[in-house]
């Protein structure tokens, strides 16, 4: 356990994060949370809600934000970064100057990097050398749920099994279980692939295809994320776990999930623009859509259906001309 001022130090109050550092607090440990703004950190602590992500929240009295990263960071040893994925080289590089050989790093961004398409994990390594214990938390997770002590559990893989524990032993409450996973690679493929399949689902529902649709489309999205991690290095075993299988049926289900109201949403006949506008947060999936279609290519990975969600995406592609492209293709054994 860290011996440092604060038990945990979160990086990112959108809701995942402000959940996250909400729940450990919960146990009557100090945590720090990161806000980007300083006005936002300033009202957050005056007034101990989250009034964008979680209005419904009050904070823990043990729950202290701050916009000043190196105060974050030098705060405790143990730091959590939980941004959007698109921003996470850009936070690594930003708190870099202030890790000492004492700090652990964990993430619970979910997705791969935008430009080169790079695990999380292999740009946190660029970036911060081999020297730090990392690990990456990924599973079945709405914020509000977590913030509200509801049962939730996760897992959590890394380059350093006392890293893990570590983390699993300082969030674990009553309610939110850590599991550890043996499968790095596996784990963050599962929280980044299971977007794309999620908008895929909204999109189906949105256009009226119904339960049956809804679930072939969970069905055959487990069998291209498992198909796609294999590729990338990924043992089989992962994608049936939480990181995989469980936050994939979360992700297409419930509407809770920005991914699947996204897809919804066009389903609807909304554009790309307005249905993102509407959701008014980051998806995740609209990104990892396009950073998927160029592993899909290089790799050379049968995944019809995230190709068929890139073509609606990024190709003008309807909902029901990708419908048709994908029970018109050849017929084949499951």
């Amino acid at each position: 356990m860290s011996t440092s001022k604060y038990a945990l130090s979160v990086i990112g109050a959108g809701s995942y994060g402000t959940a996250l550092a909400q729940s450990t607090a919960s146990k009557g440990l100090p945590v720090m949370l990161w806000a980007r703004n300083e006005a936002s950190a300033q009202k957050m602590q005056q007034e101990r809600v989250n009034e964008k992500y979680l209005p419904s929240i009050r904070f823990e009295d043990a729950l202290v934000v701050s916009s000043d990263l190196k105060e974050v960071v030098e705060a405790s040893n143990d730091i959590l970064v939980v941004v959007p994925s698109h921003t996470f080289s850009d936070v690594l590089l930003s708190i870099k100057p202030y890790l000492t050989k004492e700090h652990k790093i964990a993430w619970a961004t979910k997705g791969l990097d935008k430009v080169s398409g790079k695990l999380l994990s292999e740009v946190a390594k660029e970036i911060l050398g081999n020297d730090i214990p990392m690990a990456a938390l990924s599973g079945p997770t709405f914020a509000i749920e977590l913030a509200k002590g509801m049962p939730t559990a996760i897992a959590m893989a890394g380059t350093d099994e006392g890293c893990i524990k570590e983390f699993s032993e300082l969030m674990h409450t009553k309610t939110f279980r850590i599991y550890a996973s043996c499968d790095l690679v596996g784990l963050q493929l599962g929280g980044a692939i299971k977007n794309v399949i999620a908008i895929g689902a909204g999109l189906s529902d949105g256009l009226g295809y119904g339960a049956n649709a809804r679930t072939a489309l969970i069905s055959r999205g487990l069998v291209e994320m498992t198909r796609f991690g294999i590729a990338m290095g990924a043992t089989e075993k992962a994608f049936m776990g939480l990181a995989g299988l469980g936050d994939l049926i979360l992700t297409c289900t419930d509407n809770q999930s920005r991914n699947r109201r996204f897809g919804y949403y066009l389903g609807q006949g909304m554009s790309c623009e307005d249905a993102l506008n509407k959701i008014g947060q980051v998806v995740e999936g609209y990104t990892m859509s396009e950073v998927v279609k160029g592993l899909i290519d290089k790799y050379d990975v049968q995944m019809p259906i995230c190709n068929e969600v890139y073509e609606v995406l990024y190709k003008g592609k309807s909902g029901p001309e990708a419908a048709i492209s994908l029970l018109s293709r050849e017929q084949k054994a499951e």
